[in-house]
């Protein structure tokens, strides 16, 4: 794979990922829109191992506990903050993981991957993100996140596998939808993207490991570190701009885009 194509696949990976407009969008649009050749699983595997590693190094210490929570789960222990925000995790990622295995299953995941989904889901969850963003209040914050909160939240996540929709993007929605600021609805949907990144990193990495070789693996290592780079950077400026300004920039990209591929789906 020429280094251009790889370092252009890692790093549109890498800032869109944790930016509410659709990493898998923007990746299944640019073979349809540039003619380049689809990047294949094993980069895909790849660069999401680099983005996974970009947020559990920004979020460390939230991953850190949760991590520890984890080992209290399996042991039948839920007497902490660190379990109790494990367990938060795991039941939010539920419904992704589950409706995921569905459609890559029943091969509907495939179907979706279209430009006139893309589009769709670019305009109609757009207009969503902004409409709860304007209206809904800024009172509760990520520490008082609740299992109940988790599940909601894990509803909306599920959304997600709709191609266009954004991950972090319908998250954050489903987050401004119940009531938590800016900055710590951004923050809760980051934490909910490292089980569900894992999760997906699993699901895609079962279908290539048989079957990579030296050069599809020395690609994907580099495809891993670019994404991580672009993925960290992209985290840095979300979560900054989080504290100071409204998702509103992100609505009108998303809105922009989503008219322009409805009129080359239509055209």
């Amino acid at each position: 794979m020429a280094l251009y194509h790889l370092l252009l696949v890692a790093v549109l990976q890498g800032i869109t990922e944790f930016l509410p407009v659709s990493s898998s969008g923007h990746l299944i649009l640019l073979p349809h829109l540039t003619g380049l050749e689809d990047q294949g699983q094993v980069i895909d595997v790849a660069v999401h191992v680099g983005t996974l590693g970009a947020v559990i190094l920004y979020f460390r210490r939230d991953a850190f506990s949760a991590l520890v929570g984890l080992g209290c789960l399996l042991r039948g222990r839920v007497d902490s903050q660190e379990a109790f925000l494990a367990l938060c995790l795991v039941l939010a990622t539920v419904p992704v993981v589950i409706l995921g295995a569905v459609l890559h299953l029943t091969g509907l995941d495939d179907a979706l991957r279209s430009v006139t989904v893309i589009g769709w889901a670019m305009l109609i969850f757009g207009i969503v993100l902004w409409w709860f963003d304007l209206n809904a209040p800024q009172e509760r914050i990520a520490a008082r996140w609740s299992l109940r909160h988790a599940a909601l939240m894990g509803l909306w996540q599920a959304l997600a596998l709709i191609p266009g929709t954004s991950r972090s993007g319908i998250t954050i929605t489903g987050a401004r939808a119940l009531g938590y600021k800016r900055e710590d609805a951004a923050k809760l949907a980051m934490l909910m993207s490292i089980p569900t990144i894992l999760a997906s990193g699993v699901l895609l990495g079962a279908d290539v490991v048989v079957g990579a070789n030296a050069a599809a693996a020395r690609d994907g290592a580099l495809a891993a570190v670019f994404a991580f780079v672009s993925a960290l950077l992209a985290l840095a400026v979300m979560m900054r701009l989080a504290r100071r300004i409204s998702f509103t920039p992100y609505v009108i990209y998303r809105v922009i885009l989503g008219i322009a591929l409805l009129g080359i789906a239509y055209s």
